[in-house]
């Protein structure tokens, strides 16, 4: 059933989770090290699910095999000789047509800048190494769960190439109606940022093309472990070229400036006086998500109203929803990304599906309509 208020429907991708292609999940395997490319090749021969389509031993061999191959998740570790996996990660994903890269590196411990920095360069997740003789056990199922999670790659753009004529295709999945409600206009308050699975490349294309004059305080969540946020707050501030630091207890929403949820408790705002201030909140949110978008939404609701935007990125589950529910009551705008430019489409599915949504488009594409919207109200 269709919402009363809505102004119309866009074909956008399945929602989350969505029903498993019959064909398996093909994986290229990159490691200079031969017993971590046959160790980690075992870990997934067994399973129906997976097919080893090769592997190579150092990126420039992985780039020149992904040029004729349909490969749905590339994993890729970090230091190796020649061209290193961080280097060759934007080349690798060009050359791949849509493939995911899991990093399975040493360098991705917790907190390791190096693991930001794939995240942000549009890697859709990481995972740490084990040592030699340690990747049975817990490592092997988070292995596997990851490339799950990940799962099939979207359906290839067309490249033209003589080799890839016998390579299994991507199948095509039928889009469903998913209805958009009426947009919104005048003055932007604050907006509010929430993301998981490939958030980072997501976050990136999204304050990349925000205007240097779109002034509103900006909030993000995004899910990642404590240690991380530091190494976080810093890339964004690169790329947004904006004041941005861990929200804490107290901080004032500043215009134009950017606080990020620490690992540890959810976004939340209180007054302090005629300032709005950040309240951090550890308190277990429905989604169990630390730290969650719902309660950063919920917050934008109530403290902002119809002058609120939220705006949901890629990722798993359902985070994120019952807080955009509240901003729609409360008047506010609800942009969510679409299916196509997401890794996972489960937290923006959810909202899409819902019936939340104004718009759900790529991350650029969101980012132009706040700009567009907060630029017009300068001519009131």
């Amino acid at each position: 059933m269709v919402r009363a208020g809505l102004r119309g429907s866009v074909r956008s991708g399945p929602p989350d989770p969505t029903p498993a292609p019959t064909r398996p999940i093909r994986v290229l395997l990159v490691d200079d090290s031969l017993v971590a490319r046959t160790v980690l090749a075992r870990l997934l021969e067994a399973r129906p699910e997976f097919e080893i389509a090769g592997a190579s031993p150092t990126a420039d061999h992985a780039i020149n095999f992904l040029s004729g191959q349909d490969i749905d998740i590339v994993v890729l570790d970090v230091e190796m000789p020649g061209k290193d996996g961080l280097t060759a990660l934007p080349e690798i994903l060009a050359a791949s047509d849509g493939a995911r890269v899991l990093i399975v590196s040493s360098a991705a411990e917790a907190g390791a800048s190096a693991t930001v920095r794939a995240l942000t360069l549009g890697a859709a997740d990481t995972l740490l190494k084990p040592t030699a003789g340690n990747f049975a056990g817990e490592f092997a199922q988070k292995f596997v769960d990851a490339l799950l999670r990940i799962g099939h790659a979207p359906p290839r753009t067309g490249r033209c190439d003589e080799r890839v004529r016998d390579t299994p295709q991507r199948p095509a999945v039928p889009a469903p109606i998913v209805p958009l409600r009426q947009l919104r206009t005048g003055h932007i308050a604050c907006l509010a940022i929430g993301a998981s699975t490939g958030g980072l490349h997501a976050l990136s294309a999204f304050l990349r093309r925000l205007a240097p004059d779109f002034r509103p305080p900006i909030l993000i969540t995004q899910h990642l472990p404590p240690p991380f946020m530091p190494y976080f707050a810093a890339q964004l501030r690169d790329i947004a070229g904006r004041p941005t630091s861990v929200a804490v207890d107290g901080a004032p929403l500043v215009a134009g400036e950017l606080l990020v949820a620490p690992g540890e408790g959810h976004i939340r705002l209180t007054r302090k006086g005629s300032r709005i201030v950040i309240q951090i909140d550890s308190t277990p949110a429905p989604s169990r998500c630390m730290p969650s978008v719902d309660p950063m939404f919920e917050a934008v609701a109530q403290m902002f109203g119809g002058d609120g935007v939220g705006v949901v990125l890629t990722g798993m589950g359902r985070d994120g929803t019952i807080g955009a529910e509240a901003i729609v009551q409360a008047g506010g705008e609800i942009l969510a990304q679409d299916s196509a430019s997401s890794v996972v489409w489960g937290m923006p599915g959810s909202v899409a599906q819902a019936g939340l949504a104004s718009l759900v488009l790529p991350p650029e594409d969101l980012a132009r309509h706040v700009c567009a919207r907060e630029a017009a109200t300068a001519w009131k």
